[in-house]
Protein backbone atom coordinates (compact mmCIF):
# COMPACT_ATOMS: atom_id res chain seq x y z
CA UNK A 1 0.00 0.00 0.00
CA UNK A 2 1.36 3.74 -1.09
CA UNK A 3 0.61 5.75 1.71
CA UNK A 4 2.26 9.09 -0.13
CA UNK A 5 1.36 11.29 -2.21
CA UNK A 6 1.71 14.99 -3.65
CA UNK A 7 -0.55 18.21 -2.68
CA UNK A 8 -0.34 21.82 -2.85
CA UNK A 9 1.53 23.09 0.02
CA UNK A 10 0.42 25.53 2.22
CA UNK A 11 3.42 27.61 2.56
CA UNK A 12 4.50 28.31 -0.91
CA UNK A 13 1.41 26.88 -3.00
CA UNK A 14 3.87 24.80 -4.94
CA UNK A 15 2.44 21.62 -6.44
CA UNK A 16 5.66 19.84 -5.79
CA UNK A 17 4.57 19.00 -1.64
CA UNK A 18 5.47 15.30 -0.76
CA UNK A 19 2.70 13.89 1.60
CA UNK A 20 3.70 11.14 3.82
CA UNK A 21 1.07 9.45 5.50
CA UNK A 22 3.03 6.98 8.12
CA UNK A 23 -1.17 6.46 9.63
CA UNK A 24 -2.57 7.32 12.67
CA UNK A 25 -3.51 10.69 11.43
CA UNK A 26 0.17 11.33 11.33
CA UNK A 27 1.54 13.03 8.04
CA UNK A 28 4.42 14.82 6.82
CA UNK A 29 5.35 17.46 4.51
CA UNK A 30 8.16 18.08 2.20
CA UNK A 31 7.86 21.18 0.33
CA UNK A 32 10.68 20.55 -3.03
CA UNK A 33 9.03 23.96 -4.31
CA UNK A 34 10.16 26.12 -1.33
CA UNK A 35 12.07 23.55 0.99
CA UNK A 36 9.72 23.59 4.04
CA UNK A 37 8.68 20.73 6.07
CA UNK A 38 5.80 20.51 8.45
CA UNK A 39 3.91 17.50 10.01
CA UNK A 40 0.33 17.02 11.92
CA UNK A 41 2.21 17.39 15.31
CA UNK A 42 3.63 21.04 14.67
CA UNK A 43 0.61 22.86 15.84
CA UNK A 44 0.62 25.87 17.33
CA UNK A 45 1.22 25.46 21.36
CA UNK A 46 1.95 21.74 20.64
CA UNK A 47 4.77 20.36 23.03
CA UNK A 48 6.41 19.00 19.77
CA UNK A 49 6.32 21.92 18.29
CA UNK A 50 7.53 23.65 21.20
CA UNK A 51 10.55 20.98 21.01
CA UNK A 52 11.90 21.53 17.51
CA UNK A 53 11.82 25.30 18.38
CA UNK A 54 14.15 24.64 20.86
CA UNK A 55 16.73 23.00 19.23
CA UNK A 56 16.44 24.99 16.03
CA UNK A 57 18.73 27.91 15.16
CA UNK A 58 17.40 31.31 15.25
CA UNK A 59 17.29 31.99 12.06
CA UNK A 60 15.10 29.07 11.65
CA UNK A 61 13.01 29.84 13.86
CA UNK A 62 12.54 33.24 12.63
CA UNK A 63 11.64 31.65 8.98
CA UNK A 64 8.99 29.32 10.66
CA UNK A 65 5.52 30.08 9.18
CA UNK A 66 2.00 29.49 10.48
CA UNK A 67 -0.50 27.84 7.70
CA UNK A 68 -4.38 27.94 7.64
CA UNK A 69 -3.92 24.45 9.51
CA UNK A 70 -2.25 25.96 12.10
CA UNK A 71 0.83 24.12 10.90
CA UNK A 72 4.03 25.24 11.65
CA UNK A 73 6.50 25.10 8.44
CA UNK A 74 10.37 25.33 9.09
CA UNK A 75 13.14 25.15 6.42
CA UNK A 76 14.33 21.73 5.85
CA UNK A 77 18.33 20.22 6.91
CA UNK A 78 19.21 17.66 4.07
CA UNK A 79 22.34 15.45 5.50
CA UNK A 80 23.22 13.06 3.46
CA UNK A 81 27.06 11.72 4.13
CA UNK A 82 27.52 10.15 0.85
CA UNK A 83 26.30 13.00 -1.00
CA UNK A 84 26.15 16.28 0.60
CA UNK A 85 24.53 18.73 2.76
CA UNK A 86 21.66 21.32 2.11
CA UNK A 87 20.70 23.68 4.59
CA UNK A 88 19.53 27.71 5.59
CA UNK A 89 22.50 30.09 5.50
CA UNK A 90 21.84 34.04 6.49
CA UNK A 91 21.37 36.31 8.62
CA UNK A 92 17.71 37.34 8.61
CA UNK A 93 14.46 36.79 7.17
CA UNK A 94 15.32 39.07 4.49
CA UNK A 95 18.84 37.96 3.51
CA UNK A 96 19.10 34.05 3.63
CA UNK A 97 19.37 31.46 0.74
CA UNK A 98 19.76 27.63 0.17
CA UNK A 99 23.48 26.41 0.87
CA UNK A 100 24.83 22.90 -0.91
CA UNK A 101 27.58 21.33 -0.29
CA UNK A 102 28.64 18.45 -1.91
CA UNK A 103 30.47 15.20 -0.09
CA UNK A 104 33.57 13.91 -1.01
CA UNK A 105 35.38 10.70 -0.38
CA UNK A 106 38.29 10.46 2.66
CA UNK A 107 41.33 8.85 1.08
CA UNK A 108 41.59 5.62 3.50
CA UNK A 109 44.57 6.07 5.15
CA UNK A 110 43.30 9.32 6.28
CA UNK A 111 39.66 7.77 7.72
CA UNK A 112 41.36 7.33 11.19
CA UNK A 113 41.01 10.81 11.29
CA UNK A 114 37.57 11.09 11.28
CA UNK A 115 36.22 8.38 13.82
CA UNK A 116 32.35 8.12 13.95
CA UNK A 117 31.92 9.08 17.61
CA UNK A 118 30.34 6.38 20.29
CA UNK A 119 31.49 3.48 17.73
CA UNK A 120 34.12 0.88 18.10
CA UNK A 121 36.84 1.97 15.71
CA UNK A 122 34.40 3.01 12.72
CA UNK A 123 35.48 6.08 10.51
CA UNK A 124 33.48 8.16 8.47
CA UNK A 125 34.12 7.33 4.73
CA UNK A 126 32.59 10.92 3.02
CA UNK A 127 33.02 14.60 4.89
CA UNK A 128 31.94 17.55 3.35
CA UNK A 129 33.95 19.81 0.86
CA UNK A 130 33.32 22.77 1.50
CA UNK A 131 35.17 24.23 -1.19
CA UNK A 132 31.97 23.25 -3.31
CA UNK A 133 29.89 25.34 -0.78
CA UNK A 134 27.20 26.77 -3.25
CA UNK A 135 23.71 29.40 -2.95
CA UNK A 136 20.51 28.80 -4.14
CA UNK A 137 17.46 30.97 -4.10
CA UNK A 138 14.68 30.25 -1.79
CA UNK A 139 12.83 28.65 -4.52
CA UNK A 140 15.42 26.81 -6.09
CA UNK A 141 15.51 24.24 -2.99
CA UNK A 142 15.17 21.21 -5.63
CA UNK A 143 18.32 22.63 -7.86
CA UNK A 144 20.13 22.86 -4.41
CA UNK A 145 19.25 19.20 -3.79
CA UNK A 146 20.54 18.14 -7.46
CA UNK A 147 23.62 20.07 -7.08
CA UNK A 148 24.56 17.33 -4.49
CA UNK A 149 23.19 14.45 -6.82
CA UNK A 150 20.52 13.58 -4.31
CA UNK A 151 18.21 12.27 -7.43
CA UNK A 152 21.04 10.69 -9.03
CA UNK A 153 21.12 6.40 -8.27
CA UNK A 154 23.69 5.00 -6.38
Amino acid sequence: MNNDELTICNRCQSDACYVNNLGADYKVYMCYGCGFTTNTLMKQNSEFLKEQLEVLPELYKDLAYQDDQKNYWIPSTLNLNSKGMVYIDGTSTKDWKWAAIKSVSILEEERKNFPIPGSSGEFYENKMDMKSLKHFEERDFIEALDYIGMFEKE
